[in-house]
C-alpha cells in the first residue's frame, strides 16, 4: 500500500509517499481501508516534533478519517467486514489502509460521504466537547469564534448555534465570514479591518461574550479575553497564530471570568463512553441537518504537501482532507 511518511522532522516538503506493507489486525483492532482522512493543526506540529505525541520515525500522520473495514482482529464482535467507519487513531490516517482500536471506529451513518465523514471526530468532538462539558453552554448564550472559518472554527459555529447559542464569528477575510454567515453564524467581524474589541462591545450592546473559543491565540487572546461578560468562559483551543499569549491574571478576578483549557485527546482517552455519547448526539446533528460538517478543501494523497499548505497558510474553509 502507498503512505505518507515522516522520515526525517520538518515542515510538510520533507514528507515522502512509499509504498509499505499492509497491516495486519492486532486483537482488538480492525484495519480499515481509507477512502478520506482529515489533516489538523496538530499534524503540522507533530511532524516537527512539536507536539505531546511523539512517535517513532518513521511515522505515517493522520489522526483520523472514514473507510471500510477490510479485516478484523481476535476479539473484536460489534463490526464486520464491509462496515463503513468513521475512525480516530493518534497516527497513520494518510496512507491506503491503517490499523485502528476498534472501539474508535464507529458505523458510518447513510448518507454522509466519506469526505465529510472523515473531517468529523477531532474538529467537531473537539468543539463539542469544549461546548457541552467545558464551557457547559446553555440556550441564549453568546459565543465568540476566533479563527472562525477553519475546521475547528466552522465546527463550532454550527455546534453552537444548534445548540441555542447566538454566535459571533471572528476571521481574517470577508471571504471567510461569508463562509462563516452561510454555516450559521449571527454577528460577522473581520479583525483584519475592524477593531475585535469595540466591535464585540457594540454587538452584544455592552454586555460582553459568555463563551470565546480560541483555537488562535496570539495578539487576539487577551483582547477578547477582555471583551467578556461576567461568568464568561475563554476556552483555550490552541494556537494556531504560533504565539502562546500570556493573559494577566488580575483580568480573572476582575473579568469573573475564567480561561478553560481543552485537551479533547486526552478527555476522549480517559472517557470513552462520554466520548461515543458525543459522537453520537453530533452525528444525530448531522442526520438532521442542524449540522453540516462542511468540506471545500481537497486533495489526493499525493498532494500531501498542498493540503498542509492550505491548513498552514490559513486558507482552508472548513476542513482539509486528504483522500488516497
Amino acid at each position: 500500500m502507498k503512505a505518507v511518511l515522516c522520515e526525517e522532522l520538518g515542515l510538510a516538503d520533507k514528507l515522502v509517499i512509499k509504498d509499505v506493507a499492509d497491516p495486519a489486525p492486532a486483537p482488538g483492532h480492525v484495519v480499515v481501508d481509507v477512502k478520506a482522512a482529515g489533516l489538523n493543526f496538530p499534524d503540522t506540529l507533530i511532524i516537527q516534533g512539536k507536539y505531546q505525541h511523539r512517535p517513532e520515525m518513521p511515522f505515517t500522520p493522520g489522526g483520523e478519517g472514514a473507510g471500510v473495514v477490510s479485516a478484523i482482529g481476535e476479539g473484536v464482535s460489534h463490526l464486520k467486514e464491509g462496515d463503513k467507519v468513521i475512525f480516530m487513531c493518534q497516527t497513520g490516517a494518510f496512507a491506503e489502509k491503517v490499523m485502528v482500536p476498534a472501539i474508535t471506529a464507529i458505523p458510518m451513518p447513510d448518507g454522509l460521504s466519506f469526505e465529510m465523514a472523515a473531517g468529523i471526530t477531532l474538529t467537531y468532538g473537539t468543539s463539542y466537547h469544549a461546548l457541552k462539558q467545558r464551557a457547559q453552554l446553555q440556550a441564549g448564550e453568546t459565543v465568540l469564534v476566533l479563527g472562525a472559518a477553519g475546521g475547528v472554527g466552522i465546527a463550532t459555529v454550527e455546534l453552537a448555534k444548534a445548540m441555542g447559542a447566538k454566535v459571533i464569528a471572528a476571521a481574517s477575510t470577508d471571504e471567510k465570514l461569508e463562509f462563516c454567515k452561510a454555516s450559521g453564524a449571527d454577528e460577522l467581524i473581520n479583525y483584519s479591518t475592524e477593531d475585535l474589541r469595540s466591535r464585540i462591545k457594540e454587538i452584544t450592546e455592552d454586555k460582553g461574550v459568555d463563551v470565546i473559543y480560541d483555537p488562535v491565540g496570539g495578539d487576539y487572546t487577551e483582547t477578547a479575553f477582555r471583551s467578556m461578560a461576567p461568568n464568561g468562559r475563554h476556552l483555550v483551543i490552541g494556537f494556531a497564530a504560533g504565539d502562546i499569549p500570556k493573559v494577566p491574571l488580575n483580568l480573572c478576578l476582575l473579568k469573573q471570568a475564567s480561561l478553560v483549557g481543552v485537551f479533547w485527546g486526552a478527555w476522549a482517552r480517559a472517557n470513552p463512553s462520554d466520548q461515543i455519547q458525543n459522537m453520537t448526539e453530533i452525528l444525530g446533528m448531522v442526520a438532521s441537518g442542524k449540522v453540516r460538517a462542511s468540506v471545500n478543501d481537497v486533495f489526493q494523497l499525493e498532494e500531501v504537501e498542498k493540503a498542509y499548505a492550505c491548513l498552514t497558510e490559513r486558507r482552508a474553509k472548513g476542513k482539509v482532507i486528504l483522500t488516497p
